[in-house]
């Protein structure tokens, strides 16, 4: 987009921003806002980006700027706070010193081996977003044009994937255990699991599995907490007794996952849960969550599959 300038005083200037290999390079699409979605160039951390940016001046026109410069921008941007933008990530180059712009010019930029430390994210109050940003530096109001990539990141959760074993019981009236296999998933994973009812004296109507993201922007006390339902299923319809088994098959590769973000750079996360429902005949409703990390693979990239869930 290119900003307006103040009191509607726009520069006859137009610019367009190229990646090199654009064409070829893999196309993410993401979300931007509720009914609207959009594709950018995918890159990863410690890749280099790189491009022409071509500057028309209109009419033939004599533009007079105090510089161009462009940068390579990460940000943060929190949506209750739009008048706010956290760059953690800035790096300028210089592409012209103070003049005059008569004619069309092209000028080329290399971010070499930039860091990209986080990966790209659209949420529901905040974004994290990596973009070429073109500055043409005006006395009245600076001419500016950003251009967004999407980034991917692997990295691997610490050593250790132990199973996950809980209980939910209430008094004397019911008592179950669940267990998945691991706490720890990649994007093209399975969750296998299994429940155990242990005592049943309450008449079950039915049960559900959730996959739940939370998304936790800002800190106390202007802190945001937003839940959203990824997927949601029965694993159970009718009274179960007791020693049944019901085992869980959920098979993650068709949903709009993400990694887990955990504090990034102190401003939000995202972080996933398995929600356990149970439904009783006067429909009380009695649940249990459970955290689990989500991490990307290089292969994950690669694979396509569609949504699939059992419950045998």
């Amino acid at each position: 987009m290119i900003m307006a300038n103040l009191f509607g005083l726009s520069a006859p200037i137009d610019i367009d921003i190229h990646f090199n290999g654009q064409e070829q390079r893999k196309q993410i699409e993401a979300k931007v806002d509720k009914d609207r979605r959009e594709k950018y160039p995918l890159y990863f951390d410690g890749e280099t980006v790189a491009g022409k940016i071509n500057i028309r001046v209109r009419d033939n026109k004599k533009v007079e700027h105090n510089g161009i410069k462009v940068e390579f921008v990460g940000s943060i941007e929190m949506f209750y706070d739009r008048g706010n933008h956290y760059e953690f990530r800035t790096i300028q180059q210089e592409l012209a010193v103070p003049g005059e712009l008569r004619n069309n010019a092209t000028f080329d930029f290399e971010f070499k081996n930039i860091e990209k430390q986080y990966e790209s994210y659209h949420g529901i109050n905040v974004k994290l977003r990596y973009f070429v940003r073109v500055t043409i530096q005006r006395r009245m109001a600076d001419v500016v044009k950003e251009q967004d990539i999407w980034v991917h990141s692997y990295v691997m959760p610490p050593d250790g994937n132990n199973s996950i074993k809980m209980e939910v019981g209430i008094e004397d009236c019911l008592h179950i255990e669940f267990e998945y296999n691991k706490s720890r998933y990649h994007l093209k994973d399975v969750i296998v699991g299994k429940i155990y009812f242990l005592l049943v004296r309450i008449k079950v109507k039915h049960m559900e599995l959730s996959i739940i993201r939370r998304e936790t922007t800002g800190a106390p006390p202007n802190q945001y907490n937003e839940s959203e339902t990824i997927t949601k299923f029965e694993i159970m319809d009718g009274a179960p007794v007791r020693g049944e088994t019901i085992p869980i098959r959920l098979f993650l590769g068709g949903f709009e996952l993400t990694p887990t973000f955990r504090d990034v750079n102190m401003k939000f996360s995202a972080r996933y849960y398995l929600n356990l429902v149970l439904v009783d005949e006067e429909n009380r409703r009695y649940f249990k969550q459970q955290e689990i990390t989500i991490f990307r693979r290089q292969v994950d990239d690669e694979i396509v599959e569609p949504a699939q869930i059992h419950a045998v």
